[in-house]
């Protein structure tokens, strides 16, 4: 069964950056896509960034395009998430999630991710960012 453990949250000043890494265990992660979810206190969880398989294709939220990098290295079996020019509202915790079969669209396609279609969930990690 494959497991999920994300890492790098923290707390940063505005306009800083972070990298969270998606380490995967129990499968092979380029079978999957991953999408990147984050939640806010008091607020709904929201897709924020999607990666095909092989990494080939991926796409972002209007919220974090131009900020946020999705990669992946499949040979260690981890999905990373760049995030650049940090804002308060980007405070969250931060999940990674798999699907064997979700089809994540390109970017000419409008960005939605739904959560109740991926089956593995990372416990979340911490990004805090102060004004």
């Amino acid at each position: 069964q494959l497991q999920l453990v994300e890492s790098g949250g923290g707390l940063v000043q505005t306009g800083g950056s972070l990298r969270l890494s998606c380490v995967a265990s129990g499968a092979a992660l380029e079978r999957y896509t991953v999408g990147w979810f984050r939640q806010a206190p008091g607020k709904e969880r929201e897709g924020v960034s999607c990666s095909s398989p092989s990494g080939a294709v991926t796409n972002y939220a209007d919220s974090v395009k131009g900020r946020f990098t999705i990669s992946r290295d499949n040979s260690r079996n981890t999905v990373y998430l760049q995030i650049d020019n940090l804002k308060p509202n980007d405070t969250a915790v931060y999940h990674c999630a798999a699907s064997p079969s979700y089809y994540c669209a390109g970017p000419i396609y409008k960005f939605r991710l739904v959560a109740a279609d991926f089956g593995s969930w990372g416990q979340g990690t911490q990004v805090t960012v102060s004004s």
